[in-house]
Order: C-alpha cells, then structure tokens, then sequence
C-alpha cells in the first residue's frame, strides 16, 4: 500500500456515515488548539504552536495515531486567525468532503451577563470585545478567530461557551471585594474560570465516583493555568481565580494570589508602568518568577537546583492552602479531585498537596499515587481523592451541537 493509499484509508476511517461534526476551537495567544467529534467521539485533534516565531503543526485522529499535519506554507501563520483560514480546508479533506455542522469557540470571559454558551451574533460580539481587558492574554484571540470563522463561513454557525459561566451561580459573598458596592455592581468581582473543565469533571463524577457526586468536592485544576473549584452536588460555590486569571493559585508565568500593596509600591516606588507591571504579573512570575529556571512543572521536578524545589514548594504549599479555603466554602470537605496537565501526571505535586491535607481526613495511598489513580487515597480515608482527565473540548463540543440545531 503507498503513502497516498495509507492517507485514504485514514480519511475514511475519520467518518462514518451519521451526519453533525462539530468543530472546537480554542485560540491562544500564540497557539490555535482544535478538536472534531462526530457525537462524543473525537475523530480528529491537534494543535499549532509557536504562532509568531517558529509555527509547528500536528495532529492525531480518533485512535490517537498521528495525522499528516497540515501544511503550513513557505509563509506560516502568525496568528491564530491566519492559522485558522489553513485548518479549516485541511479538516474538510480529512473528512473526505463531510460538512462540520458547527464550530464551537472557548471564550474566556463572559462577563456578568452571560450565564451559558450562547450562538454568536454581532450584538455578543461587540459585547464580549468590552470585556477584553478583563482578560488582556486570551479574550482578543477568542474573538478574532470567531470573526475569521465568520468571514470564511458566514452562515456556518458558531457558538460562543465561556470559563466564567459555570461560576456565575456562586454566592454575592463568594463573588464579592471589601470594595465601594458601586463597583461590585459595575463588574469588579469574582468572576472564576476553568469552568469548562469543572463542568465536564462535574458531569462524569456521578459515573466515575458516585459516592461523592453529590457531595462537597474539591476540584484542583492544575496546569500552567492553575485553580480549584469547591463543588455542592456539581454546582460551582466557589473559585480560587478572581477578577482575572491572575488570582489565586501561583501558576506558570503567572503570580497568583497577591497583595495589592505589592503593586502600588511598584508603581510609586520602583518605577514601573502599568504595562510593565503587567508583564510582570502575566508573563515573569509565577513558577518562572519563583525558580528563575522554566515555567514547566516537568523541569522543575526534574531539576536539582534549590530554587526549582522552592517554586514546586509555594506552588503545593498554596494549593493545600486554598483546599482548605473551599473546604470552608463547602462547611466540610467529601473528596478532592485533581485533574488538568500537572494534576493528572505529576504524582510528587499531588503527594506534597494531600499530605497537606492529611488534618482535613485525606490518607494519600502512594503506591496507587504513583500509578495516577484513579482513586488515590486509602480505603479507610475520610475524604477520597481521584485523579480524572479532563476534557473542556468535549464539553464545548456538548454546548455547541445543542446549540447549533436550535
């Protein structure tokens, strides 16, 4: 069989004969993440990285076997928008010619007025564009590529799922600053992101561990973006994230929780720009700021340098800490769930954490620890904990077929 036989034979096997794929895009600042699903199946998946400098593409069908990743030209993207125009004629040869019914898009911030995915119109568009500098580092990429979607397809339907809407339900007093209420009422409040993710952990946990479905759980998404969820029978209460993305947990490049005394002693007495404090909260802190070394957990934990252990100690030592905040939160604690890049594959972070958490009633099992669970707390522990993946594009896949066939 020749190399262009194998490459039919792929193709097909991406399709069947039902009719609806769906498309998940997710536009970063230098990155263009995708996903396909015909139903709950994904069948085709893959990035672009490196948007701006060096673009490299790749891509995986519905068994995970690598797909001849689209060609990115002797003039590459350099920007989500321009690597969009590229994917969508390369998908629909995937697909042999079969129509994507819709395209569904993660936003990071909807604001205070919007509570669910909703189908894009001009009218959210300009709406959504107001709330960009709530989310300086991905809320204008979201939106460009939903304009670029429009421009290339405009009767394609396009729907819009945000972060921010799984926690619009919490409590004013878990959303609410010590601040003036006028400002409460104009916006300045908690907002919480990642709720894709906690969505979707919500949504498996009565198959994947009913005795706590229902119950008061922690969720800990931790990856270069960091946060915990405290769920009461799958409903979001509270969030360690914020105002913005900033808030909370440190994170890879970002700072975390922070006194604001911090910056205005920066700003007064050191000199610096507001853009220059906000590089440095955004893109130098965080992991990065704390080791000097990387951003990437992977490195730290595989360096022997004094400050790569310094940084994964903050990170597990803030993580436990704001358990304990949720726990509160939720008046007790029934199971923590980590999940997300480093909660789901980096065991000696998950450890640190859950012997933090031994006071709460969380007896870490290490060997089960090691092998990433699922469960990895002891039979005999009062508070169980689970390691589960995650998988916001499903989620956003979920949202947008319902949507699409309104």
């Amino acid at each position: 069989m020749n190399d262009a036989t194998t490459g039919q034979t792929k193709r097909r096997q991406l399709v069947n004969d039902s009719v609806g794929v769906i498309g998940v895009i997710n536009a970063g600042s230098s990155s263009l993440k995708f996903a396909f699903y015909d139903g709950e199946r994904r069948i085709i998946s893959g990035q672009i990285d490196g948007l701006g400098s060096q673009p490299e593409a790749r891509a995986s069908g519905q068994n995970g076997a690598a797909l001849e990743p689209l060609d990115l030209g002797r003039e590459p993207p350099t920007n989500p928008s321009e690597a969009l125009t590229l994917l969508l004629p390369w998908t629909k040869e995937m697909l042999c010619g079969r129509e994507v019914a819709a395209l569904g898009h993660r936003v990071v911030h909807g604001g205070m007025g919007h509570r669910e995915p909703e189908r894009v119109t001009p009218e959210l568009l300009i709406q959504l564009e107001a709330l960009i500098p709530l989310a300086p580092l991905h809320q204008a990429h979201n939106l460009a590529a939903i304009r670029t979607a429009i421009d290339l397809n405009p009767t394609l339907p396009q729907v819009a799922c945000f972060d921010t809407a799984f926690h619009r339900n919490a409590p004013e007093v878990a959303q609410a600053f010590a601040l003036p209420r006028e400002l409460f009422d104009g916006g300045a409040r908690r907002y919480g992101f990642h709720g894709l993710s906690y969505e979707y952990i919500a949504s498996v946990l009565p198959e994947l561990a009913p005795e706590i479905a229902d119950g008061r759980v922690v969720v800990a998404h931790l990856g270069n973006g960091a946060s915990l969820c405290a769920l009461d029978g799958g409903t979001s209460i509270a969030s360690t994230m914020g105002f913005s993305v900033l808030d909370g947990l440190p994170m890879g490049t970002r700072c975390g929780e922070l006194d604001p005394g911090i910056l205005i002693y920066l700003l007064k007495h050191k000199g610096m720009s507001v853009e220059g404090v906000e590089d440095l909260l955004y893109r130098r802190s965080g992991m990065l700021g704390l080791s000097g070394l990387s951003s990437d957990f992977r490195d730290l934990l595989a360096s022997d340098h004094p400050s790569a252990r310094f940084a994964v100690d903050v990170f597990c030592y803030q993580t436990a800490r704001h358990i304990a905040s949720m726990a509160a939160a939720l008046n007790g604690i029934d199971g923590i769930v980590f999940t997300a890049g480093v909660g789901e594959n980096a065991a000696p972070v998950r450890a640190s954490i859950s012997r933090r958490c031994r006071w709460l009633g969380l007896e870490l099992d290490e060997s089960a620890n090691r092998r990433h669970g699922p469960r990895i707390s002891k039979v005999s522990s009062r508070v169980t904990a689970y390691v589960f993946a995650t998988d916001e594009n499903l989620m956003i896949a979920r949202h947008t077929r319902a949507l699409s066939t309104i």
